[in-house]
């Protein structure tokens, strides 16, 4: 009998639902993985060489998330594996959340709760605070979810930029924004967002020369991949004054740990990784990952394919 087999963090009901048509065993289990009958992974778990050569009955591994850079590509196209993600679940949720982070420090909320929460009732506590539609974002990255926030900070009266080096300017300009080269973007913009994919091309897009070029009191939000900013320096540069505000939703250890703590700084929020939740985005992504297992064991190629393993 072939099995699927999924991360203690997929619910199992979203899986079987999808797949009950089939004859595959839904199970959960952890890594290593091994198992000449497993068909399927379904995971956020880190899927190594190491595991797919385990696995030699593997057809596809399916991420249900945006992300899929936790799984060995180069291996699984090699072995003719399918690898597969959710790239459209969560749009509206991230851009809500960045659009949250951004606001948390263009208000102050943050910093003003924990001033009240200490005993004061300060209303200046934050700082000098700025009118909302007196910020100049700069989205880096204009796909699916720096389009929204860009629409959404727009509806705000901000004034927007972008920068995404795979598109054009004129399909920038479409969207409603101004296209800028990212040390343009960076030398204008009194807010950044980003929302690049972690790729060996962008580990490390933001360091300290390009956090150096923002205006003094920017603020940055990141709520796609901590290894595309250089924390420390990034962190540095909130602590000397020359940022206005940080907002994380990713860290370079998930979740933070004695030997990793999470950083804690004036100025500074962070949350859990949970821009992409609503119970709504949860259900999709765990049915939209199950979907492209249930297209390779019924012989179609996935859709939401990023390889060509062939095999289908």
């Amino acid at each position: 009998m072939a099995r699927v087999l999924c991360d203690p963090s997929v619910p199992l009901e979203h899986v079987r639902d999808v797949l009950a048509a089939s004859e595959a065993v839904v199970e959960t289990s952890v890594p290593p993985w091994s198992g000449e009958d497993v068909v399927a992974l379904v995971s956020f778990e880190p899927v190594t060489a190491g595991d797919l050569g385990r696995l030699p009955g593997l057809r596809v591994v399916a991420a249900p998330s945006v992300g899929f850079d936790h799984v060995d590509l180069e291996a699984a196209t090699r072995l003719g594996i399918w690898v597969c993600h959710v790239p459209d679940y969560c749009i509206e949720e991230m851009a809500d959340h960045a659009l949250a982070l951004l606001l948390s420090l263009v208000r102050g909320v943050v910093e003003l709760d924990r001033s009240v929460r200490s005993g004061a009732w300060d209303s200046k506590a934050a700082g000098s605070l700025r009118r909302v539609s007196d910020v100049r974002l700069g989205v880096i990255g204009f796909g699916r979810i720096g389009r929204e926030l860009a629409a959404r900070a727009r509806a705000l009266g901000m004034e927007v930029c972008a920068h995404d080096p795979f598109l054009s300017d004129e399909e920038i300009s479409a969207g409603g924004v101004q296209a800028a080269a990212l040390d343009d973007l960076l030398r204008t913009s009194t807010a950044i967002s980003i929302h690049a994919p972690l790729t060996p091309e962008t580990r490390g897009l933001i360091g300290s020369r390009e956090l150096a070029l923002l205006p003094a009191g920017a603020y940055v939000v990141n709520v796609s991949r901590a290894g595309l900013v250089d924390t420390g320096e990034l962190l540095q540069a909130l602590e000397s004054g020359h940022l206005g505000g940080v907002a994380l939703d990713v860290l370079d250890v998930e979740p933070p740990s004695e030997r990793a703590k999470a950083p804690s700084a004036p100025r500074l929020v962070v949350t859990p990784h949970a821009g992409w939740y609503s119970e709504r985005a949860e259900e999709e992504a765990h049915r939209r990952a199950a979907e492209s297992v249930l297209d390779v064991l019924e012989g179609r190629r996935p859709r939401d394919a990023v390889n060509e393993a062939g095999g289908c």
